[in-house]
Protein backbone atom coordinates (compact mmCIF):
# COMPACT_ATOMS: atom_id res chain seq x y z
CA UNK A 1 0.00 0.00 0.00
CA UNK A 2 2.80 2.58 0.76
CA UNK A 3 4.75 1.33 -2.45
CA UNK A 4 0.89 2.13 -4.52
CA UNK A 5 0.66 5.80 -2.62
CA UNK A 6 4.36 6.38 -2.87
CA UNK A 7 3.85 6.14 -6.52
CA UNK A 8 0.67 8.18 -7.15
CA UNK A 9 2.82 10.97 -5.61
CA UNK A 10 5.29 10.65 -7.66
CA UNK A 11 2.45 10.64 -10.42
CA UNK A 12 0.91 13.53 -9.49
CA UNK A 13 4.49 15.38 -9.58
CA UNK A 14 5.11 14.30 -12.92
CA UNK A 15 1.94 15.23 -14.16
CA UNK A 16 2.43 18.95 -12.79
CA UNK A 17 5.49 19.00 -14.28
CA UNK A 18 3.79 17.90 -17.80
CA UNK A 19 1.20 20.75 -17.32
CA UNK A 20 3.83 23.36 -16.95
CA UNK A 21 6.05 22.34 -19.78
CA UNK A 22 2.71 22.50 -21.94
CA UNK A 23 2.29 25.59 -20.44
CA UNK A 24 5.59 26.84 -22.10
CA UNK A 25 4.70 25.31 -25.09
CA UNK A 26 1.39 27.42 -25.21
CA UNK A 27 2.73 30.53 -24.82
CA UNK A 28 5.68 30.04 -27.67
CA UNK A 29 2.88 29.56 -29.68
CA UNK A 30 0.82 32.08 -28.81
CA UNK A 31 3.96 34.45 -29.52
CA UNK A 32 4.40 32.71 -32.58
CA UNK A 33 0.49 33.43 -33.79
CA UNK A 34 0.73 36.78 -32.61
CA UNK A 35 4.22 37.63 -35.17
CA UNK A 36 1.59 35.93 -38.01
CA UNK A 37 -1.31 37.92 -37.55
CA UNK A 38 0.23 41.13 -37.29
CA UNK A 39 2.20 40.65 -40.41
CA UNK A 40 -1.26 39.31 -42.15
CA UNK A 41 -3.19 42.41 -40.79
CA UNK A 42 -0.27 45.00 -41.84
CA UNK A 43 -0.15 43.39 -45.09
CA UNK A 44 -4.49 43.72 -45.29
CA UNK A 45 -4.14 47.63 -44.61
CA UNK A 46 -4.48 47.60 -40.85
CA UNK A 47 -3.31 50.72 -39.08
CA UNK A 48 -0.33 50.47 -36.99
CA UNK A 49 -2.16 51.14 -34.06
CA UNK A 50 -4.62 48.09 -34.60
CA UNK A 51 -1.90 45.62 -35.32
CA UNK A 52 -2.69 42.06 -33.36
CA UNK A 53 -6.85 42.95 -32.72
CA UNK A 54 -8.35 40.17 -32.25
CA UNK A 55 -5.19 37.65 -31.90
CA UNK A 56 -5.93 37.62 -28.06
CA UNK A 57 -9.67 36.23 -28.79
CA UNK A 58 -8.50 33.63 -31.15
CA UNK A 59 -6.17 31.99 -28.03
CA UNK A 60 -9.10 32.58 -25.72
CA UNK A 61 -11.17 30.51 -28.61
CA UNK A 62 -8.98 27.90 -28.85
CA UNK A 63 -8.20 27.15 -25.30
CA UNK A 64 -12.29 27.60 -24.52
CA UNK A 65 -11.31 30.29 -22.51
CA UNK A 66 -13.17 33.68 -22.31
CA UNK A 67 -11.51 36.85 -24.31
CA UNK A 68 -10.12 38.41 -20.59
CA UNK A 69 -7.94 35.54 -20.39
CA UNK A 70 -7.22 35.09 -23.69
CA UNK A 71 -5.17 38.28 -23.59
CA UNK A 72 -3.73 37.43 -21.05
CA UNK A 73 -2.27 34.35 -22.34
CA UNK A 74 -1.00 36.47 -25.20
CA UNK A 75 0.65 38.90 -22.79
CA UNK A 76 2.01 36.33 -20.95
CA UNK A 77 3.26 34.26 -24.08
CA UNK A 78 4.91 37.77 -25.91
CA UNK A 79 6.45 38.87 -22.51
CA UNK A 80 8.34 35.55 -21.59
CA UNK A 81 9.28 34.70 -25.42
CA UNK A 82 10.56 38.00 -25.71
CA UNK A 83 11.21 39.68 -22.96
CA UNK A 84 11.83 36.66 -19.97
CA UNK A 85 13.62 33.85 -20.98
CA UNK A 86 15.04 32.49 -18.09
CA UNK A 87 11.47 32.26 -16.69
CA UNK A 88 10.11 30.44 -19.72
CA UNK A 89 13.15 27.98 -19.28
CA UNK A 90 11.84 27.72 -15.91
CA UNK A 91 8.38 27.34 -16.57
CA UNK A 92 9.42 24.77 -19.58
CA UNK A 93 11.37 22.54 -17.05
CA UNK A 94 8.61 22.34 -14.51
CA UNK A 95 10.09 24.56 -11.94
CA UNK A 96 7.80 27.11 -11.91
CA UNK A 97 3.80 26.62 -12.72
CA UNK A 98 2.15 29.12 -15.38
CA UNK A 99 0.82 30.87 -12.54
CA UNK A 100 4.30 31.95 -10.81
CA UNK A 101 5.16 32.66 -14.39
CA UNK A 102 2.10 35.40 -14.53
CA UNK A 103 3.41 36.58 -10.92
CA UNK A 104 6.70 37.36 -11.72
CA UNK A 105 5.62 38.74 -15.59
CA UNK A 106 2.68 40.89 -13.63
CA UNK A 107 5.40 41.94 -11.03
CA UNK A 108 7.72 43.23 -13.67
CA UNK A 109 5.41 45.12 -16.19
CA UNK A 110 5.93 48.37 -15.08
CA UNK A 111 9.97 47.53 -15.51
CA UNK A 112 11.73 49.18 -18.88
CA UNK A 113 13.00 46.26 -20.89
CA UNK A 114 16.93 45.78 -19.58
CA UNK A 115 15.83 46.10 -16.14
CA UNK A 116 13.11 43.22 -16.70
CA UNK A 117 15.70 41.25 -18.22
CA UNK A 118 17.95 41.66 -15.11
CA UNK A 119 15.26 40.37 -12.98
CA UNK A 120 14.54 37.42 -14.95
CA UNK A 121 18.06 36.45 -14.74
CA UNK A 122 18.38 37.16 -10.79
CA UNK A 123 15.65 35.07 -9.92
CA UNK A 124 14.96 32.68 -12.54
CA UNK A 125 18.41 31.73 -13.81
CA UNK A 126 19.16 29.64 -11.12
CA UNK A 127 16.16 26.64 -10.59
CA UNK A 128 17.27 25.55 -7.20
CA UNK A 129 16.58 28.76 -5.55
CA UNK A 130 13.06 28.77 -6.65
CA UNK A 131 12.39 25.00 -4.99
CA UNK A 132 10.00 26.10 -1.96
CA UNK A 133 9.34 28.90 -2.86
CA UNK A 134 5.52 30.29 -2.48
CA UNK A 135 3.56 32.96 -4.22
CA UNK A 136 3.96 35.45 -1.55
CA UNK A 137 7.75 34.72 -0.95
CA UNK A 138 8.27 34.87 -4.50
CA UNK A 139 6.25 38.43 -4.67
CA UNK A 140 8.10 39.57 -1.61
CA UNK A 141 11.57 38.49 -3.60
CA UNK A 142 10.51 40.44 -7.02
CA UNK A 143 9.60 43.22 -5.29
CA UNK A 144 12.64 43.93 -3.64
CA UNK A 145 14.93 43.36 -6.35
CA UNK A 146 12.55 45.60 -8.80
CA UNK A 147 12.98 48.20 -5.59
CA UNK A 148 16.60 48.05 -5.77
CA UNK A 149 16.89 48.16 -9.49
CA UNK A 150 14.29 51.07 -9.92
CA UNK A 151 12.75 52.34 -6.85
CA UNK A 152 10.49 54.51 -9.17
CA UNK A 153 8.91 51.73 -10.32
CA UNK A 154 6.73 51.50 -7.74
CA UNK A 155 5.32 54.65 -8.29
CA UNK A 156 4.36 54.23 -11.83
CA UNK A 157 3.20 50.84 -10.25
CA UNK A 158 0.74 52.33 -7.71
CA UNK A 159 -0.25 55.26 -10.50
CA UNK A 160 -1.62 52.41 -13.16
CA UNK A 161 -3.09 50.13 -10.21
CA UNK A 162 -5.31 53.49 -9.25
CA UNK A 163 -6.09 53.72 -13.25
CA UNK A 164 -7.47 50.60 -13.27
CA UNK A 165 -10.44 50.87 -10.38
CA UNK A 166 -13.68 49.31 -11.10
CA UNK A 167 -17.15 48.28 -10.35
CA UNK A 168 -18.64 44.86 -11.26
CA UNK A 169 -21.67 42.18 -10.58
CA UNK A 170 -21.49 38.88 -9.88
CA UNK A 171 -24.38 36.32 -9.38
CA UNK A 172 -23.95 34.19 -6.19
CA UNK A 173 -26.32 31.20 -5.21
CA UNK A 174 -29.87 32.01 -3.84
CA UNK A 175 -30.28 35.09 -5.72
CA UNK A 176 -27.62 37.13 -4.08
CA UNK A 177 -24.96 38.94 -5.73
CA UNK A 178 -21.38 40.29 -5.36
CA UNK A 179 -20.62 43.99 -6.04
CA UNK A 180 -17.23 44.41 -5.60
CA UNK A 181 -15.39 47.67 -5.80
CA UNK A 182 -11.78 47.73 -6.54
CA UNK A 183 -10.61 51.31 -4.86
CA UNK A 184 -7.49 52.86 -3.74
CA UNK A 185 -6.66 51.88 -0.33
CA UNK A 186 -7.89 55.11 1.04
CA UNK A 187 -11.05 55.57 -0.23
CA UNK A 188 -11.87 51.62 0.57
CA UNK A 189 -10.65 52.04 3.95
CA UNK A 190 -13.12 55.36 4.15
CA UNK A 191 -16.08 52.99 2.47
CA UNK A 192 -16.09 50.32 5.01
CA UNK A 193 -15.26 52.86 8.16
CA UNK A 194 -18.36 54.67 7.04
CA UNK A 195 -20.46 51.90 6.64
CA UNK A 196 -18.70 50.68 9.96
CA UNK A 197 -19.95 53.44 12.13
CA UNK A 198 -23.49 53.65 10.88
CA UNK A 199 -23.78 50.26 11.89
CA UNK A 200 -22.71 50.72 15.11
CA UNK A 201 -24.70 53.37 15.55
CA UNK A 202 -27.85 51.95 14.65
CA UNK A 203 -27.08 48.63 16.72
CA UNK A 204 -26.48 50.98 20.00
CA UNK A 205 -29.86 52.39 19.51
CA UNK A 206 -31.67 49.23 19.23
CA UNK A 207 -31.80 48.28 15.81
CA UNK A 208 -32.42 44.31 15.77
CA UNK A 209 -30.15 43.88 12.50
CA UNK A 210 -26.91 42.26 12.49
CA UNK A 211 -23.97 44.19 11.23
CA UNK A 212 -23.62 42.93 8.40
CA UNK A 213 -26.97 43.34 7.50
CA UNK A 214 -26.97 47.44 8.44
CA UNK A 215 -24.19 47.72 6.51
CA UNK A 216 -24.67 46.14 3.58
CA UNK A 217 -28.37 48.17 3.73
CA UNK A 218 -26.69 51.27 4.59
CA UNK A 219 -24.68 50.33 1.05
CA UNK A 220 -27.38 50.29 -1.02
CA UNK A 221 -29.61 53.23 0.34
CA UNK A 222 -25.99 55.76 -0.03
CA UNK A 223 -25.40 54.42 -3.41
CA UNK A 224 -28.89 54.29 -4.77
CA UNK A 225 -30.32 57.00 -3.08
CA UNK A 226 -33.00 55.14 -1.69
CA UNK A 227 -34.64 55.82 2.02
CA UNK A 228 -34.65 51.79 2.71
CA UNK A 229 -32.96 49.41 0.96
CA UNK A 230 -36.44 47.67 0.01
CA UNK A 231 -37.23 50.65 -1.59
CA UNK A 232 -35.32 50.31 -4.74
CA UNK A 233 -36.99 50.40 -8.23
CA UNK A 234 -37.92 46.91 -9.33
CA UNK A 235 -37.70 45.82 -13.01
CA UNK A 236 -38.61 42.08 -13.35
CA UNK A 237 -38.40 41.44 -17.29
CA UNK A 238 -40.32 38.48 -17.16
CA UNK A 239 -40.05 36.19 -19.80
CA UNK A 240 -42.83 33.72 -18.82
CA UNK A 241 -46.62 33.89 -19.67
CA UNK A 242 -49.48 35.14 -17.66
CA UNK A 243 -50.09 31.50 -16.65
CA UNK A 244 -47.03 31.39 -15.08
CA UNK A 245 -47.34 34.70 -13.98
CA UNK A 246 -50.57 34.28 -11.53
CA UNK A 247 -49.53 30.84 -10.24
CA UNK A 248 -49.51 30.13 -6.92
CA UNK A 249 -46.43 28.30 -5.09
CA UNK A 250 -48.64 24.72 -5.80
CA UNK A 251 -49.10 25.27 -9.46
CA UNK A 252 -52.82 26.33 -9.04
CA UNK A 253 -54.19 29.79 -11.07
CA UNK A 254 -54.78 32.48 -9.18
CA UNK A 255 -58.85 32.78 -8.53
CA UNK A 256 -60.43 35.03 -10.62
CA UNK A 257 -57.73 35.81 -12.89
CA UNK A 258 -58.45 34.30 -16.73
CA UNK A 259 -55.02 33.12 -18.35
CA UNK A 260 -56.68 31.26 -21.59
CA UNK A 261 -54.07 32.02 -24.27
CA UNK A 262 -56.64 34.01 -26.43
CA UNK A 263 -57.11 36.72 -23.74
CA UNK A 264 -54.01 38.78 -25.32
CA UNK A 265 -53.51 36.57 -28.13
CA UNK A 266 -50.11 35.92 -26.89
CA UNK A 267 -48.21 32.33 -27.45
CA UNK A 268 -48.04 30.47 -24.36
CA UNK A 269 -45.68 28.05 -23.34
CA UNK A 270 -46.41 24.57 -21.92
CA UNK A 271 -45.86 24.25 -17.87
CA UNK A 272 -46.16 21.19 -16.51
CA UNK A 273 -48.25 20.13 -13.87
CA UNK A 274 -46.68 21.42 -10.22
CA UNK A 275 -43.97 22.85 -12.34
CA UNK A 276 -42.94 26.61 -12.38
CA UNK A 277 -41.30 28.43 -15.21
CA UNK A 278 -38.49 30.98 -14.03
CA UNK A 279 -38.02 34.23 -14.41
CA UNK A 280 -35.17 36.51 -16.25
CA UNK A 281 -33.78 39.24 -13.81
CA UNK A 282 -31.85 41.77 -15.82
CA UNK A 283 -28.04 42.19 -14.60
CA UNK A 284 -28.37 38.74 -12.63
CA UNK A 285 -29.93 35.85 -14.92
CA UNK A 286 -32.26 33.13 -14.27
CA UNK A 287 -34.48 33.23 -11.05
CA UNK A 288 -37.53 30.81 -9.46
CA UNK A 289 -40.54 32.33 -10.74
CA UNK A 290 -41.87 32.40 -6.84
CA UNK A 291 -39.25 34.66 -6.03
CA UNK A 292 -39.93 37.11 -8.67
CA UNK A 293 -43.53 36.97 -7.62
CA UNK A 294 -42.75 37.24 -3.89
CA UNK A 295 -40.54 40.05 -5.28
CA UNK A 296 -43.45 41.92 -7.18
CA UNK A 297 -45.86 41.62 -4.11
CA UNK A 298 -43.48 42.52 -1.60
CA UNK A 299 -42.86 46.06 -3.54
CA UNK A 300 -46.62 46.51 -4.30
CA UNK A 301 -47.40 46.50 -0.22
CA UNK A 302 -49.68 42.80 -0.67
CA UNK A 303 -47.31 40.76 1.19
CA UNK A 304 -45.94 37.05 0.61
CA UNK A 305 -49.38 35.26 0.90
CA UNK A 306 -51.81 37.86 -1.22
CA UNK A 307 -51.64 37.89 -5.00
CA UNK A 308 -51.64 41.47 -6.95
CA UNK A 309 -54.52 41.88 -9.05
CA UNK A 310 -53.88 41.96 -12.62
CA UNK A 311 -54.31 46.16 -13.33
CA UNK A 312 -51.56 46.25 -10.26
CA UNK A 313 -49.44 43.70 -11.72
CA UNK A 314 -48.72 45.47 -14.98
CA UNK A 315 -51.21 46.89 -17.77
CA UNK A 316 -51.17 44.62 -21.12
CA UNK A 317 -49.43 44.72 -23.61
CA UNK A 318 -48.82 43.86 -27.17
CA UNK A 319 -46.90 41.13 -28.48
CA UNK A 320 -43.63 42.69 -29.98
CA UNK A 321 -44.05 43.43 -33.36
CA UNK A 322 -46.58 46.15 -32.42
CA UNK A 323 -45.11 49.88 -31.60
CA UNK A 324 -41.74 49.30 -30.21
CA UNK A 325 -42.16 45.97 -29.83
CA UNK A 326 -40.47 43.70 -26.92
CA UNK A 327 -42.86 44.01 -24.42
CA UNK A 328 -42.66 47.88 -23.30
CA UNK A 329 -42.33 48.45 -19.85
CA UNK A 330 -45.66 48.80 -18.47
CA UNK A 331 -45.58 50.73 -14.81
CA UNK A 332 -47.50 49.28 -12.09
CA UNK A 333 -50.50 51.19 -10.92
CA UNK A 334 -48.90 53.44 -8.26
CA UNK A 335 -49.63 52.29 -4.74
CA UNK A 336 -51.05 54.27 -2.06
CA UNK A 337 -48.51 54.46 -0.34
CA UNK A 338 -45.55 56.76 -1.92
CA UNK A 339 -43.11 54.80 0.18
CA UNK A 340 -43.40 51.57 -1.71
CA UNK A 341 -41.60 50.56 -4.84
CA UNK A 342 -41.88 51.12 -8.27
CA UNK A 343 -42.25 48.09 -10.30
CA UNK A 344 -42.08 48.08 -13.69
CA UNK A 345 -42.99 44.13 -15.48
CA UNK A 346 -41.81 43.86 -18.65
CA UNK A 347 -43.19 40.40 -20.51
CA UNK A 348 -41.74 39.53 -23.60
CA UNK A 349 -43.70 36.50 -25.48
CA UNK A 350 -42.28 33.15 -26.47
CA UNK A 351 -43.25 30.58 -29.60
CA UNK A 352 -44.51 27.17 -28.34
CA UNK A 353 -42.48 25.50 -30.68
CA UNK A 354 -39.45 26.62 -31.00
CA UNK A 355 -38.69 28.67 -27.30
CA UNK A 356 -37.99 31.84 -29.22
CA UNK A 357 -38.88 35.05 -28.81
CA UNK A 358 -41.07 36.64 -31.29
CA UNK A 359 -38.85 38.30 -33.65
CA UNK A 360 -39.09 41.61 -35.36
CA UNK A 361 -37.11 44.08 -37.58
CA UNK A 362 -36.74 47.39 -38.04
CA UNK A 363 -35.34 49.16 -40.99
CA UNK A 364 -33.17 51.48 -39.29
CA UNK A 365 -29.40 50.57 -39.04
CA UNK A 366 -28.77 51.31 -35.48
CA UNK A 367 -31.20 48.28 -33.31
CA UNK A 368 -34.18 50.18 -31.36
CA UNK A 369 -34.60 49.65 -28.17
CA UNK A 370 -37.56 47.01 -28.00
CA UNK A 371 -35.54 44.89 -30.54
CA UNK A 372 -32.49 45.50 -27.97
CA UNK A 373 -34.05 44.33 -25.22
CA UNK A 374 -35.09 40.87 -26.97
CA UNK A 375 -31.05 40.50 -27.94
CA UNK A 376 -30.56 40.97 -24.55
CA UNK A 377 -33.12 39.03 -23.16
CA UNK A 378 -32.37 36.41 -25.20
CA UNK A 379 -28.38 36.19 -25.12
CA UNK A 380 -28.18 36.70 -21.56
CA UNK A 381 -24.61 37.01 -22.01
CA UNK A 382 -21.92 37.96 -24.51
CA UNK A 383 -22.54 35.52 -27.15
CA UNK A 384 -18.89 34.65 -28.44
CA UNK A 385 -18.14 31.11 -26.96
CA UNK A 386 -17.12 30.66 -23.65
CA UNK A 387 -17.40 34.41 -22.46
CA UNK A 388 -19.84 35.19 -19.64
CA UNK A 389 -19.10 39.38 -20.22
CA UNK A 390 -21.85 41.23 -19.97
CA UNK A 391 -23.54 42.69 -22.72
CA UNK A 392 -22.38 46.45 -23.90
CA UNK A 393 -23.36 46.47 -27.87
CA UNK A 394 -26.30 44.67 -29.86
CA UNK A 395 -24.42 43.51 -33.17
CA UNK A 396 -25.12 42.79 -37.09
CA UNK A 397 -24.52 39.19 -37.37
CA UNK A 398 -23.84 40.09 -41.08
CA UNK A 399 -22.43 43.46 -41.43
CA UNK A 400 -25.10 45.98 -42.06
CA UNK A 401 -22.72 47.60 -44.66
CA UNK A 402 -22.63 44.40 -46.37
CA UNK A 403 -26.46 44.12 -46.57
CA UNK A 404 -27.06 42.29 -43.20
CA UNK A 405 -30.62 43.20 -41.56
CA UNK A 406 -31.40 45.33 -38.37
CA UNK A 407 -33.43 41.97 -36.98
CA UNK A 408 -34.21 39.82 -33.82
CA UNK A 409 -32.40 36.64 -36.31
CA UNK A 410 -29.39 39.06 -37.63
CA UNK A 411 -28.81 40.47 -33.79
CA UNK A 412 -26.43 39.37 -31.11
CA UNK A 413 -24.99 40.32 -28.14
CA UNK A 414 -21.92 40.85 -27.46
CA UNK A 415 -19.28 42.66 -25.19
CA UNK A 416 -16.86 45.70 -25.98
CA UNK A 417 -13.95 43.42 -26.35
CA UNK A 418 -15.22 40.49 -28.39
CA UNK A 419 -17.13 43.24 -30.63
CA UNK A 420 -14.15 44.85 -31.51
CA UNK A 421 -11.98 41.78 -31.81
CA UNK A 422 -14.42 40.52 -34.95
CA UNK A 423 -13.94 44.33 -36.71
CA UNK A 424 -10.21 42.66 -37.60
CA UNK A 425 -9.71 40.93 -40.72
CA UNK A 426 -10.53 37.51 -41.97
CA UNK A 427 -13.26 37.42 -39.05
CA UNK A 428 -16.63 35.95 -40.16
CA UNK A 429 -20.11 35.22 -39.22
CA UNK A 430 -23.50 33.73 -39.61
CA UNK A 431 -26.80 33.03 -38.13
CA UNK A 432 -28.60 29.95 -38.31
CA UNK A 433 -30.83 28.09 -36.84
CA UNK A 434 -29.37 24.83 -34.53
CA UNK A 435 -31.00 21.71 -32.78
CA UNK A 436 -29.78 21.24 -29.58
CA UNK A 437 -30.62 17.93 -29.61
CA UNK A 438 -30.37 15.30 -32.53
CA UNK A 439 -34.19 14.64 -32.71
CA UNK A 440 -35.10 18.10 -31.40
CA UNK A 441 -37.80 19.63 -33.75
CA UNK A 442 -37.07 23.17 -31.99
CA UNK A 443 -33.84 24.77 -33.07
CA UNK A 444 -32.29 27.63 -31.55
CA UNK A 445 -30.76 30.92 -32.56
CA UNK A 446 -27.15 29.87 -33.39
CA UNK A 447 -23.84 31.72 -34.48
CA UNK A 448 -21.41 30.12 -36.01
CA UNK A 449 -18.09 32.15 -35.99
CA UNK A 450 -14.77 31.84 -38.44
CA UNK A 451 -11.41 32.98 -37.04
CA UNK A 452 -8.80 34.11 -39.40
CA UNK A 453 -7.26 31.02 -39.18
CA UNK A 454 -10.35 29.21 -40.56
CA UNK A 455 -11.72 27.83 -37.14
CA UNK A 456 -15.42 27.85 -36.98
CA UNK A 457 -16.94 28.21 -33.33
CA UNK A 458 -20.69 27.81 -32.74
CA UNK A 459 -22.35 29.72 -30.16
CA UNK A 460 -26.28 28.48 -29.26
CA UNK A 461 -28.64 30.53 -27.42
CA UNK A 462 -29.34 29.53 -24.18
CA UNK A 463 -32.94 28.14 -23.26
CA UNK A 464 -35.47 30.90 -21.98
CA UNK A 465 -37.35 30.73 -19.17
CA UNK A 466 -40.56 29.36 -19.89
CA UNK A 467 -39.76 27.86 -23.22
CA UNK A 468 -40.15 24.02 -23.44
CA UNK A 469 -36.54 23.23 -23.75
CA UNK A 470 -35.73 25.33 -20.59
CA UNK A 471 -38.19 23.17 -19.00
CA UNK A 472 -37.88 19.73 -19.35
CA UNK A 473 -39.96 20.05 -22.28
CA UNK A 474 -44.15 19.43 -23.14
CA UNK A 475 -45.85 15.85 -23.14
Amino acid sequence: MEAADSQLVDLLRVLEELKSSAAAVQARAAAVLDASQRRAQSRAGVPAAHLGRGVGAQIALARRDSPHRGNRHLGLGKALVHEMPHTLAALASGVLTEWRATLLVRETACLDLEDRHRVDELICKDPDSLDGLGDRKLIARIRSITQAIDPASQVRRNAKAVSDRYVSCRPAPDTMCFVTGLLPVAQGVAVYAALSRAADSLRASGDARSRGQIMADTLVERVTGQAAADRVPVEVQLVITDRTLFTDRHGESVPGVDVSPGRTGEPVAPVAPGRDAPAYFPGYGIVPGAWARDLILSALGLGNNQQPCPAAAGRQESPPGAGDGAGAGAPASPPPDEQRTPVTLRRLYLDTVSGELTAMESKARAFPAGLARMIRTRDQTCRTPWCDAPIRHIDHIEPHAEGGRTSYANGQGLCEACNQAKEAPGWNSSSTPVSSRRNDVSPRHAVRTTTPTGHTYTSMAPPLPGAASAIGGAS
